[in-house]
């Protein structure tokens, strides 16, 4: 079973930044496209950002210029690098895999970024 552990998130000022970060056990890292997403209270899970294996990325518009999503794939480790925090980026942030050979997905545990003003 592919398992995902998050560490990184927390308290932080507005204008601020945290880097998030996602270990993938249990899995192929090289089939796995990762991304974070985010889910504030009373709304949806969104997609904040997505990386290939092969590096190629995505971004939420919301956070373009602001995040940056990396990984190691030697250390099977996903990285989400925020800056410029504000307290609409308040949320629990979510790590993902999606495995494109089996079309499957995985999800970390969670972990809560909250962003005071």
């Amino acid at each position: 079973q592919v398992q995902l552990v998050e560490f990184g998130g927390g308290l932080v000022q507005a204008g601020g930044s945290l880097r998030l970060s996602c270990t993938v056990s249990n899995g192929i890292f090289s089939r796995l496209t990762m991304g974070w997403y985010r889910q504030a209270p009373g709304k949806q899970r969104d997609l904040v950002a997505r990386i290939t294996y092969g590096g190629n990325t995505n971004y939420a518009d919301s956070v373009k210029g602001r995040f940056t999503i990396s990984r190691d794939n030697a250390e099977n480790t996903v990285y989400l690098q925020m800056n410029s925090l504000n307290a609409e980026d308040t949320a629990v942030y979510y790590c993902n895999a999606y495995n494109i050979g089996t079309l499957r997905n995985y999800w970390g545990q969670g972990t809560q970024v909250f962003v005071s003003s």
